[in-house]
């Protein structure tokens, strides 16, 4: 789809454009410059209710849906390895990479792998209902500053594709390594293949444990490494790579190095232990089942709870004085006294 005439939808006067052509084009290069320099884009901090456009089959357990504005508007703008929060049918929240084109503001594009009852849920949608999504949000920005070396494991192909699209579009020096089960499991193997540098690619499908050296082989000199995938390709690639790695995971991270501490639900509530290798939301869960959570990381903030006592060792995003993000963050003493 062409964009808009101007910037607000609205006919050019040929003559007016041509007045102001060397004003336009002076203040696209300025955009594009502080865009190289902005890695993440403003989120959007409200709900959006969009269409399922369609529904296409990507690979073997994996579908894409496209997602629209009911009203036709554009939808915000974002940056390579941006997200949504996406409310599913259930009332869960889960988030799902954008693996579309950020040039084109009409549609957004997410994929999800059928690996357990949240994407179930997901596959269960049809074309033509509605879905509430939050964002797009960054946890995962994209600096664009060459060369790179892209490693993508299964699914996590799915916030490279479009960091690969915007080097391919701009000449930067880049290769992309991509792995999984087989060739019929992995998404978006055709448009990688459209490229027009497909030399820099290479796909290894393979059913164990890929071999992180090999995979890093291909890092071009001086590179900034992207990787997505499972936890264990990632601890893999943080071991071998000494170079600057950015990357997104899609399971929790493990605690390292945590010390136990007690948990109480209320000021006159039960005392619950949290081991010094689990989260504090692990051990909130198990007695309290129906506590709300989603991403496991630290950056959503579904989890965050008011803090009524105690002093709490803060990890991931930013929260609100006297609260706590219970997927990520720890008491720095002994208790924590929460509002749940």
């Amino acid at each position: 789809m062409q964009p808009p005439p101007d910037l607000y939808g609205r006919p050019r006067a040929d003559r007016l454009f041509s007045a102001l052509a060397p004003v336009v084009a002076g203040y696209q290069r300025l955009s594009e410059r502080s865009a190289r320099r902005q890695p993440d884009v403003r989120p959007v901090d409200r709900d959006l209710t969009l269409v399922v456009r369609s529904v296409v089959a990507e690979a073997d357990g994996v579908v894409s849906l496209w997602l629209t504005d009911p009203t036709g508007n554009l939808l915000p703008r974002w940056r390579p390895g941006s997200h949504l929060d996406v409310t599913l049918p259930s009332g869960t929240r889960r988030q799902y990479s954008l693996c579309g084109d950020p040039a084109d503001p009409t549609v957004y594009r997410i994929a999800v792998r059928l690996v357990g009852a949240g994407s179930a849920e997901m596959h269960a949608v049809a074309e033509g209902s509605t879905l509430t999504v939050r964002g797009p949000r960054n946890a995962f920005p994209f600096v664009d500053r060459g060369p790179y070396l892209f490693v993508a494991g299964g699914i996590g192909i799915t916030p490279i594709l479009p960091m690969v699209r915007m080097c391919a579009r701009r000449g930067v020096d880049w290769r992309l390594v991509y792995t999984g089960r087989t060739l019929e499991s992995m998404p978006f193997l055709d448009e990688l293949s459209a490229l027009p540098t497909t030399d820099r690619v290479r796909v290894v499908p393979d059913d164990g444990v890929p071999d992180i050296a090999e995979l890093l082989a291909d890092a071009p000199s001086g590179a900034s490494l992207y990787c997505c995938g499972p936890t264990s390709m990632i601890d893999a690639v943080r071991r071998e790579w000494t170079g600057p790695l950015h990357f997104e995971r899609f399971s929790p991270p493990p605690v390292v190095g945590g010390k136990p501490f007690e948990l109480q639900l209320g000021a006159e509530g039960p005392v619950v232990p949290v081991a010094a290798d689990e989260s504090a939301l692990e051990a909130l869960r198990r007695v309290r089942p129906g506590a709300a959570y989603s991403c496991r990381q630290g950056f959503c903030g579904t989890c965050r709870v008011r803090v009524i006592d105690g002093e709490v060792e803060h990890h991931g995003g930013a929260v609100a004085d006297g609260s706590m993000l219970v997927c990520v963050s720890r008491a720095a003493g002994d208790r924590l006294v929460l509002d749940v």
